[in-house]
């Protein structure tokens, strides 16, 4: 019997041991950060590290769908206005109560925020007038319908009024990054971690991690041997190359499912003369033979997509031959992934005035995007098949994406992360014309301009029938790819991997958010947010 009492002793011992153990959370992201300012970039490792610290009047579910956040409930008033009901008694971390002068605060903040490489003006440009009816009740006034407004606002991360005009710097230092998240900023060091305590004033489902450390991994091989040996329990981006031996390991768990992330390729179709195309002899070329359709064409007809999901994605991919997969909102069943076909591609080529083919640069990052690297080689590698003498530079995604929005390349590897969950978000920030006063064409790094690409996508930003606007998402994205504003290539699969039991829902949207993940043997106490 003292045997038995020793042991069950023992057992409550390791069992206390192993709730401190679970008390604390290290997660290895695949990506660096460049910033905790919410408004700065509009990047996804940026958005998945501020979703913790920040909160959203509209949050996202593991599909995409849109959920209460710090808006309770939304309606439409009249065909040009919308009014959200605030959550009552939430506070922010040092404790200050949040009301809707701070959503104000919040949205006037994004299109002030300096040399931002991608801003979230796409989500806000819309609103014309804010009106605040009461301290929880506030209404946003646009010139016409529009119908994305909820969808819109959970790109839109809500800071304490108090910064509404602190620089990004007061944010990375952590003196300005005060949210009502579900986490506190313990302290933030650039490319290498971020450490969080536990919001315990959260108004959602209490997290069972007391402590958070996010750190910067993005060398694969440092990230899954970081996981095998326990240093983090954690990490996202599993390498495809990793993901079939990891499955077989009883200490590991591999969770899956299909991006809202299009790879892609963005070309420069704008401008006369263009900086990395030239003749086969590298001499630059008078003419930009990327302004012809047929020449773009013909670059998409030569790449094998079957071919890069098998042998470099390891077939944790699809081709695509659109904007967004299957299961989300403007999808069109009349576009295909286009086929590999090297001798059309060299008949487009001549077509177009180029027999002997031409010389291009493909830039690219090199640890943003799951084998982003490989892609480019490989692309460069079947374009040099059909007379386009490709060459590869990549590079860290800090300064890459910083070059690219600066137009400084001409044809680029890019990656687009659907965050309103319908085909709006690519067409609004990717193809249609620039127009920084309108907040189109944000990301567009290749300056695409098709007036009716334009034309439809606005029709659709304007139509509150679902059915109707799903048809003018669907033509306008039917325009843009036959006319190769972009070259879709697959949608990533996005992949985590935990140790001791851990489990997640995966998300579609990519994020990794650390009161998702639930301790071995705990119950679904982190339903909600």
């Amino acid at each position: 019997m003292l045997s038995m009492l020793r042991f069950l002793a023992g057992l409550g011992t390791f069992g206390v041991a192993l709730a401190a153990v679970a008390a604390n959370l290290t997660i290895g992201l695949g990506t660096d950060v460049t910033a905790i300012d919410p408004h700065y970039h509009n990047l996804t490792p940026n958005n998945n590290v501020a979703a913790h610290i920040y909160g959203y009047l509209v949050e996202r579910n593991e599909k995409s769908q849109p959920i209460p956040g710090l808006a309770t409930e939304w309606k439409t008033l009249d065909p040009t206005t919308w009014e959200f009901k605030l959550r009552r008694g939430v506070k922010f971390h040092d404790g200050s109560e949040f009301t809707a002068a701070d959503v104000v605060a919040s949205i006037e903040r994004v299109p002030k925020v300096p040399n931002s490489p991608s801003p979230f003006t796409a989500y806000t440009k819309q609103i014309q007038k804010i009106e605040v009816v009461d301290p929880y009740t506030i209404r946003f006034k646009t010139a016409t319908p529009y119908p994305l407004m909820p969808t819109d606002l959970t790109q839109v991360a809500i800071i304490s009024k108090q910064f509404a005009t602190a620089s990004t710097e007061d944010f990375n230092s952590g003196k300005a990054a005060i949210g009502t998240g579900p986490y506190k900023v313990v302290k933030y060091v650039k490319s290498d971690r971020l450490e969080l305590a536990r919001n315990d004033n959260y108004w959602g489902v209490k997290t069972p991690w007391e402590k958070v450390t996010l750190r910067i991994l993005p060398n694969d091989a440092t990230r899954v041997a970081a996981l095998l040996s326990g240093d983090v329990q954690v990490i996202e981006n599993v390498p495809t190359s990793d993901a079939a031996r990891m499955k077989s390991d009883k200490h590991v768990s591999v969770f899956r499912v299909v991006a809202d992330r299009l790879i892609y390729l963005h070309l420069d179709s704008d401008r006369d003369v263009s900086p990395f195309v030239t003749d086969r002899a590298g001499a630059p070329l008078a003419k930009n033979p990327l302004k012809d359709p047929r020449v773009r064409k013909a670059l998409s007809k030569a790449i094998n997509r079957p071919a890069i999901v098998e042998r470099v994605m390891e077939a944790e991919a699809l081709p695509s031959g659109q904007l967004v997969a299957d299961f989300l909102f403007g999808s069109t069943k009349n576009l295909q992934p286009e086929k590999y076909d090297p001798e059309g591609a060299k008949k487009l080529l001549a077509e177009a005035g180029y027999p002997n083919g031409f010389g291009i640069t493909i830039h690219a990052p090199n640890n943003r995007y799951v084998n982003d690297a490989k892609i480019a080689q490989t692309v460069a590698q079947m374009l040099s098949r059909i007379g386009v003498d490709t060459k590869v530079v990549t590079m860290p995604s800090a300064t890459y994406f910083t070059q690219a929005t600066d137009l400084k390349f001409s044809f680029m590897l890019l990656g687009w992360s659907t965050g309103t969950g319908e085909a709006s978000s690519a067409l609004k920030a990717l193809l249609m014309t620039y127009n920084r006063d309108k907040g189109y064409g944000t990301a567009n790094r290749g300056r695409y301009s098709n007036s009716k690409v334009d034309a439809l996508t606005e029709d659709a930003l304007q139509t509150v029938d679902d059915v109707k606007r799903e048809a003018y998402l669907q033509r306008a994205t039917e325009l843009a790819i036959n006319d190769t504003g972009i070259i879709p290539l697959h949608f990533q699969v996005n992949l985590w991997a935990t140790r001791d039991g851990i489990t997640y829902t995966p998300r579609v949207d990519e994020q990794t958010l650390a009161w998702k993940f639930r301790p071995a043997g705990s119950k679904d106490v982190l339903a909600g947010r």
